[in-house]
């Protein structure tokens, strides 16, 4: 089991950064990829970014390359994401969630299918203006 805690989310003008940030407790957080997704009114879930347990392999949803960082910290069981030059269009609710990945996948599998994680926060708000 593992639980996660968002947050970071803010309002914040368009151009802005935000860092997000998503505290996980439990067992293994080692073993689990992470994911950001975001979830707009009107618009399905999507992966906005995920890394693989060992950090070792990361994706970005095309929108974001460029702009958002994931990064974790395995020893703090922290996943982060920075975000910078925000758009409007970036706002959302952004929701950490957690894959685990059995030890035959590998260290750099990562998922980018909803469907596919167990564990999710409860989402933290942006707001991006113009």
């Amino acid at each position: 089991q593992v639980q996660l805690v968002e947050s970071g989310g803010r309002s914040v003008q368009a151009g802005g950064s935000l860092r997000l940030s998503c505290a996980a407790s439990g067992r293994s957080f080692w073993s689990h990829a992470m994911g950001w997704f975001r979830q707009a009114p009107g618009k399905e879930r999507e992966c906005v970014a995920a890394i693989s347990t060992s950090g070792s392999r990361l994706y970005y949803t095309d929108s974001v390359k460029g702009r958002f960082t994931i990064s974790r910290d395995n020893a703090k069981n922290m996943v982060y994401l920075q975000m910078d030059s925000l758009k409007p269009e970036d706002t959302a609710v952004y929701y950490c969630a957690a894959d685990y990945v059995p030890t035959y996948r590998g260290e750099a599998y990562y998922s980018t299918s909803s469907v596919e994680y167990d564990y999710w926060g409860q989402g933290t708000q942006v707001t991006v203006s113009s």
